[in-house]
C-alpha cells in the first residue's frame, strides 16, 4: 500500500472514531446520571440505546479498517515464536461477559501441553478472537466450544468447533470473502456483517498460515487455521 493510501485510511479512521468517542462518552455521562438525574426515565433508557448503538457502529468501523489495512499490507506483523496457551487465556479473559451471558462453555484439549507457534502476538490473539468469538455466537445456549492444537510436520493446527446449526457447503467460501457473504445462514442469525471470519482469514495469511472452514448443515461448523509451528 503506498503513502497516500495509508495516509486516508488514517485521515477515516480518525475522522470516524473522533464523533463516535464522543457519542460513546456523552452518552455513558448520561447513562450512568453523572451531573444528577434525567428527569423521565425514558431519558436514561434512550440515552442507553445511543451508547449500545455507538458501541456497535464503532465496531463496525473497526472491521472495515482493519479489513482495508489487512487488504492493502498496511499492518506489519512481527513473527516470533508464540504460546498458543497464553494466547488463548488472554482471548478467553476478554470473552468472559459473552461466555456468561450465553452460558456457552469453551473446552480446551490438552491445553497445558499445547504447541508454540511463530506468529505474530497482535495477530495471534485477534486470529483467535474472531474464530472464537464466531464459534460463541452461533452455539446454542448452554452450548460447548472444542478447542485444539496439534503439531503437523513444520505447521500447527489449530481447530475451533463449535455446536451450532452449521451452514451449506455451498456457502463456505462466501463466509471469508468480505463484503459478499449477503444474507447467509450466519449473518441471517446474529447481528452485524459478518467481517469476522474474513478478519481472521486476512490475518491468518498475513502470518504465513490458512484458515478453512469445513461444516454440514445441523452439525455445526468447523474452523482450521494453520499456522507455522516454532522450532
Amino acid at each position: 500500500m503506498d503513502e497516500r493510501k495509508r495516509s486516508f485510511l488514517r485521515m477515516v479512521s480518525h475522522e470516524l472514531r473522533t464523533p463516535l468517542n464522543s457519542i460513546l462518552g456523552f452518552s455513558e455521562i448520561l447513562t450512568s446520571e453523572l451531573y444528577g438525574p434525567l428527569g423521565a426515565s425514558q431519558y436514561k433508557e434512550y440515552a442507553e440505546i445511543i451508547h449500545g448503538s455507538g458501541q456497535k457502529l464503532l465496531k463496525l468501523v473497526n472491521q472495515v479498517l482493519e479489513i482495508a489495512r489487512l487488504e492493502g499490507g498496511a499492518i506489519e506483523f512481527d513473527p516470533a515464536p508464540e504460546s498458543l496457551e497464553s494466547a488463548l487465556d488472554d482471548v478467553l479473559a476478554n470473552l468472559k461477559p459473552e461466555l456468561a451471558s450465553r452460558g456457552v462453555t469453551v473446552s480446551v484439549t490438552d491445553q497445558e501441553a499445547l504447541p508454540h507457534v511463530m506468529a505474530d502476538h497482535r495477530g495471534l490473539r485477534t486470529l483467535l478472537m474472531q474464530l472464537l468469538h464466531n464459534a460463541i455466537v452461533f452455539s446454542p445456549d448452554g452450548g460447548d466450544v472444542t478447542v485444539a492444537a496439534v503439531r503437523a510436520g513444520d505447521t500447527v493446527e489449530i481447530t475451533i468447533r463449535d455446536q451450532g446449526e452449521g451452514v451449506d457447503a455451498a456457502e463456505l467460501n462466501r463466509l471469508m470473502a468480505p463484503f459478499e457473504q449477503g444474507e447467509n445462514a450466519l449473518t441471517r442469525k446474529s447481528e452485524g456483517a459478518g467481517l469476522g471470519l474474513p478478519i481472521a482469514e486476512l490475518t491468518c495469511i498475513a502470518m504465513g498460515g490458512r484458515l478453512s472452514l469445513a461444516s454440514v448443515a445441523g452439525e455445526g461448523l468447523t474452523a482450521t487455521a494453520r499456522l507455522p509451528a516454532a522450532d
